[in-house]
């Protein structure tokens, strides 16, 4: 198999005409008395996206329906996931609230928009990944053209960058070719051209877009998640999606070391680290009730078939999938997505990193 996709979905909405765009502020005192204040952009992928997915449906839009959000906020609210993401993770470490999705800025007040916002959306990639999103590129295009609006101007605050790929360009590259072994090394031939577009793309955040701090992260080992165990009966990895990983994550850290030799602007956030820490550990994976999660290669939120999905209903609406009884037993919750307990014991291996590069 190739590696994992994401998820598919459909083109944000065109940026508001009306009103100072997010984290740009008019110039007057009340815009000069607010500029200092920590902000955060968001740039990636489903594991990011606080609701930027359009719905369009069950089968094409899963984080809209049931039921994803059970645990946080209780609700489908556009989150791949039972509860929360990484982005809510990285704001935490900076000590502030989620920014606003970026289809939800019209929503949002003044007070949340100086905040920052989230262009993350589920589908993405760092080139095109025929899902009809916003890549990395074009999302930064949107932050730019938000703070180039008529009687406006970009507030001067601490602002941070996250930048989240977690492999959608790779299952695009593998989907394009035919057969197993084929299409694992079309993704892996296609690494180069993806890392070298993302440090492209790092550079202009830095650059142009005027980030303080840019944080972006590596891969996690994607042969490890469910849609590739299910193969080996929940038993395994796939060692070469691994290695692909591992590749990916090699050729990224060789690019920040070029952009940033004194890692002053760039930080590496690893999840690789953490994830293959619970996934490929043999602890983790035995019968014992101490150790943290009761199942790291098997979802929470399984479907019936190997072609389904999580959340699958059939036409008399029966549901077409398991659901565990406790999420917070489990690393994945879907096919691809970790649940929010994942999330948060991943997210204890950097808070401390993040918080002190971000302070710095």
């Amino acid at each position: 198999e190739g590696l994992a996709v994401l998820v598919v979905g459909v083109l944000l909405p065109a940026a508001s005409a009306d009103g100072c765009p997010a984290g740009g502020e008019r110039a007057s005192k009340q815009g000069r008395s607010r500029h200092r204040r920590e902000q955060l952009w968001v740039f990636g992928d489903s594991y990011a996206d606080t609701g930027n997915l359009g719905n369009l449906g069950r089968e094409l839009t899963h984080a809209w329906y049931d039921p994803y959000g059970k645990t946080f906020p209780r609700r489908p609210a556009g989150r791949f996931s039972d509860g929360r993401v990484l982005t809510d993770f990285v704001a935490s470490a900076l000590g502030m609230r989620t920014p606003v999705a970026y289809k939800a800025r019209r929503r949002a007040s003044r007070e949340t928009l100086a905040r920052g916002m989230n262009f993350a959306v589920g589908g993405a990639g760092v080139l095109d990944t025929g899902n009809f999103q916003r890549n990395i590129s074009a999302q930064i295009d949107l932050f730019q053209t938000m703070h180039h609006s008529p009687g406006c101007r970009a507030g001067s605050g601490k602002r941070t960058a996250l930048v989240v790929v977690s492999g959608n360009d790779y299952a695009y590259a593998a989907d394009k070719d035919n057969g197993t072994s084929v299409r694992d090394r079309a993704a892996i031939a296609y690494i180069p051209t993806v890392v070298r577009e993302l440090g492209g793309q790092l550079r202009r955040l830095r650059d142009e877009a005027g980030m303080r701090r840019v944080v972006v992260t590596n891969l996690h080992p994607m042969g490890c998640t469910p849609t590739f165990t299910r193969l080996l009966n929940y038993t395994g990895c796939d060692p070469l999606a691994n290695a692909g990983a591992a590749q990916h994550n090699a050729a990224l850290r060789s690019v920040l070391g070029a952009l940033d030799p004194n890692n002053r602007t760039f930080l590496l956030l690893d999840v690789h680290t953490p994830f293959a820490a619970f996934l490929l550990n043999d602890d983790n994976n035995g019968d014992s009730d101490n150790k943290k999660f009761k199942s790291t290669l098997r979802p929470c939120c399984e479907s019936f078939r190997p072609d389904g999905y999580c959340g699958e209903e059939d036409e008399n609406g029966t549901r077409q999938y398991t659901l565990c009884d406790d999420p917070g037993r489990y690393f994945y919750w879907d096919d691809v997505h970790p649940t929010q307990a994942a999330w948060v014991a991943v997210a204890g291996t950097f808070r401390a990193a993040v918080k002190s590069f971000l302070s710095t």
